[in-house]
């Protein structure tokens, strides 16, 4: 899906920074020159309509269910729609260990967690060509093509392994939290 093309006041912040790298930088003074004469246009200008990929629908069962067990556990359903503007830092720092501890619980009991990279965060890191595009997201001046060079920022998460409980059939895994009415 092409982006929409940036707004009056970014193409002027564009230009602004252009103007300044091109009165420092002799090199990137002369492909602005070359892309600015050039009849053709320049390869990012008009990016290349991806290949169509027929969309898999994801299976709601198992996001419904692991859901259900956060808020079960963690109470992250009720911890995320309160509106915590009112509370304390102090106060919210306090929901926030509990919603912690029974989330981490749920996670730690079924899924296996590996990072998707080994190097430590901060490190240098290369992208080859033909990099995986969904476990690597590359951020920041992405331009041309790789290998690209960068610090790695975040690890990133796999799951490695998940073993979500069994449910019986008529079990409404829409259901993440029943409503509780005390007799």
């Amino acid at each position: 899906m092409a982006s929409a093309s940036p707004s009056f006041f970014r193409r002027a912040l564009i230009a602004f920074s252009s103007f300044r790298r091109i009165v420092k930088d002799p090199a990137f003074a002369r492909a602005v020159a070359r892309l600015a004469t050039s009849d053709t246009p320049h390869p990012l200008a008009t990016p290349a309509a991806p290949a169509a990929v027929p969309l898999a629908s994801a299976a709601p069962d198992s996001a419904l269910l692991l859901l259900g067990l956060l808020q079960r556990e963690g109470r992250l359903m009720d911890f995320l729609q309160e509106d915590i503007q009112s509370y304390r830092d102090q106060e919210i720092g306090a929901a926030a260990r509990v919603v912690h501890r029974g989330c981490r619980e749920v996670i730690n009991t079924h899924l296996s967690l590996v990072p998707v990279r080994e190097e430590p965060e901060g490190s240098r890191v290369t992208l080859a060509p033909g990099f995986d595009s969904a476990a690597n997201r590359p951020t920041g001046n992405v331009v041309g093509d790789p290998p690209f060079h960068g610090t790695l920022v975040h690890r990133g998460w796999r799951v490695e392994k998940m073993t979500l409980p069994q449910t019986s059939s008529g079990h409404d895994l829409r259901i993440i939290a029943a409503a509780e009415i005390e007799l």
